[in-house]
């Protein structure tokens, strides 16, 4: 498969790394979230009110393959003007098929 090429949008480094902060936060202030996330996951945040970091994010998860990682997805909503989570993150991850 040909590798797609992703553009950063602007400031995207500090957009993440505040988001994964946020995230972060949330879950070490509800340690109860990790029984229900598997043990190695792949994490992708995709922020609701911010279209073109949503996009992104996601570009990225179809250029770099999570292997056989499971992925969780966290969507957040930011202020734009200062990427400040308004509600808490809401998290979805991969339940277990028995076989």
């Amino acid at each position: 498969m040909a590798q797609v090429e992703v553009m950063a949008p602007a400031n995207v480094v500090k957009r993440n790394i505040l988001l994964v902060k946020e995230i972060m936060r949330h879950l070490l202030n509800n340690p109860q979230v990790f029984s229900s996330l598997p043990d190695k996951f792949e994490l992708v945040i995709l922020p609701e009110d911010d279209p073109e970091m949503r996009l992104y994010n996601l570009e990225l998860l179809d250029k770099y393959e999570s292997g056989d990682k499971p992925i969780v997805f966290a969507r957040v909503k930011i202020r734009e003007t200062n990427v400040e989570i308004q509600d808490r993150p809401r998290l979805y991850a991969p339940i277990p098929i028995a076989v």
